[in-house]
């Protein structure tokens, strides 16, 4: 039977840290101790999804952030400056990693019942290795733990919004069609790398990158300005490619009902 039997999961945002708070944090701090350049919360979860190296080339190339660059230095950033931001940001992040490792809200009890139905579970991430071999066992410590998991730097051809990582995971858990794959993600090169390694993807809307909050501002927020976040994280998400988007990866079931039904009818994403 057609169906889906496997998933592929992001990290920060999707699974783990809620509002996928612990990059952005650190992109802050590393541009601020290297070059005493300051960026906003805003504007360092722009290119969120990518690589990390690549995530610091393109807040370079923001128009707002190249601007002060040119006021500062005469010029816009360069390659080494990349590499000197990146050698900054690298142990930050593996240091403060393990305190966002804590799974999302429903994420423990959804992978259980996607197993219960014979589904695969996969993942990969924006994150270097470095600072995945140090979440990775902190997540599992916490109760999440997925079949395989690949980093942003694993693969020569390159991270997202390329199909790679996700397509490593159909080789590594020996899924039979990319189309029995939904690839999740809350950050738009997450999405186009679903759809590049043609996939079902889906959006997550309210647990990451695109809505933003701690679970706790989350919970103090009006509905009013929840429902307002929440179709602004929704439109970015579906003008990427997202087939479905909904809140949260507790959602993720009665998705894959959807696309089961429509597999059995001969669809494909």
């Amino acid at each position: 039977m057609s169906r889906i039997n496997a998933v592929i999961l992001d990290w920060a945002g999707t699974t783990v840290d809620f509002g996928s708070f612990a990059p952005t944090q650190i992109f802050i701090e590393a541009f601020h101790r290297v070059f005493d350049i300051d960026i906003t919360l805003a504007e360092a979860r722009i290119p969120m999804g990518l690589g990390k190296w690549q995530h610091i080339e393109a807040l370079g190339k923001l128009a707002a952030i190249d601007e002060r660059w040119q006021q500062k230095f005469g010029r816009s950033m360069s390659h080494d400056d990349i590499d000197a931001i990146y050698e900054a940001f690298m142990p930050l992040q593996i240091a403060k990693v393990i305190d966002f490792a804590a799974p999302i809200d429903g994420v423990i009890d959804t992978i259980k019942t996607l197993r219960s139905s014979g589904i695969k579970i996969g993942s990969c991430s924006g994150y270097p290795r470095a600072v995945m071999e140090k979440l990775v066992p902190a997540a599992e410590q916490l109760g999440y733990k997925p079949d395989y998991w690949i980093a942003s730097d694993e693969l020569a051809a390159g991270g997202r919004p390329g199909p790679w990582m996700a397509l490593k995971n159909v080789i590594e858990l020996g899924v039979d069609a990319v189309f029995h794959c939904v690839k999740v993600d809350d950050a738009v090169p997450g999405i186009e790398e679903g759809r590049n390694a043609g996939m079902w993807s889906v959006g997550l809307a309210l647990s990451g990158n695109e809505f933003g909050k701690t679970w706790d501002e989350y919970q103090n927020m009006s509905a009013d300005a929840v429902d307002r976040l929440r179709q602004h994280a929704a439109d970015k998400l579906f003008t990427a490619g997202a087939h479905y988007v909904v809140d949260t990866l507790a959602d993720l079931p009665d998705v894959i009902e959807q696309i089961n039904k429509r597999l059995a009818k001969g669809e494909r994403p």
